[in-house]
């Protein structure tokens, strides 16, 4: 795998990805964006985008009328929501904040939303889940998650935590025969197939388009999570010449 910013090409040359000046690349790595999709609003898609699309599919949760839950409403929570929508699954915002409540079900259109340390909530919803993406990156318990799944439900991971977490193996895993699995990004003829599904269903990422002199500001804003949802750096207008 080459990757396209920040890796080493055949001849020993960094990649530079989109900021580059031009860029050459193999027909069979380069994905056809359709008309009807901004390129501002589909590029985090090529990240976020596939990242969601591809465990959505692969674990069968892609059936209309599943209950699926998506843990986190960030750049992988809101795009997730998105694309489960569109697939014809039940999706419930599964979060930590009561604040995101409204966003999630008026903004993304979300069936329900539920709140993971509220202990009442929790109880209400045990055993009702076919299975759950979770797109947390900061430490947090899995145990309430295990135990909002069916028998045979799937618990899915593609944040990616600093520090491990504690799986709880019995009884809610063993007894359940229930699943946890993992999944990163995706081929290109899953992003390919991706885009056109986010086509046809008009799926975009919500964003924030930005100079790239803004950038710093922008990372400083990052880390404070003041950011919905994605950052995109508009480039080709920076880089123009004033008039």
């Amino acid at each position: 795998m080459i990757l396209t910013n920040g890796g080493k090409y055949y001849d020993g040359t960094t990649t530079y990805g989109g900021y580059s000046d031009i860029m050459v690349a193999d027909e069979h790595f380069v994905v056809r964006i359709p008309d009807n999709l901004p390129l501002d609003a589909c590029a985090p898609l090529l990240c976020a985008g596939i990242t969601v699309y591809s465990p959505l599919k692969y674990y069968g949760f892609d059936k209309p009328g599943m209950q699926v839950g998506v843990v986190g409403l960030g750049g992988l929570g809101h795009v997730a929501v998105k694309f489960a929508k569109a697939m014809g699954v039940k999706v419930t915002v599964i979060s930590t904040s009561p604040k995101k409540e409204k966003e999630a079900l008026e903004h993304l259109g979300a069936h329900s939303f539920l709140v993971s340390t509220d202990q009442d909530q929790i109880q209400a919803a045990l055993g009702t889940f076919d299975g759950i993406i979770d797109t947390v990156s900061a430490k947090h318990p899995l145990l309430p998650l295990m135990g909002l799944l069916k028998s045979h439900g799937k618990l899915v991971m593609i944040g990616a935590p600093e520090k491990p977490l504690e799986l709880p193996v019995f009884p809610l895993l063993v007894m359940g025969r229930k699943m946890v699995g993992g999944s990163c990004i995706g081929g290109m003829k899953e992003t390919q197939e991706m885009i056109d599904f986010a086509a046809k269903h008009k799926i975009t990422a919500d964003i924030e388009v930005i100079p790239i002199d803004y950038a710093n500001a922008a990372m400083e804003r990052l880390l404070k999570a003041d950011v919905r949802y994605r950052f995109v750096i508009d480039i080709g207008n920076t880089l123009k010449p004033s008039s």
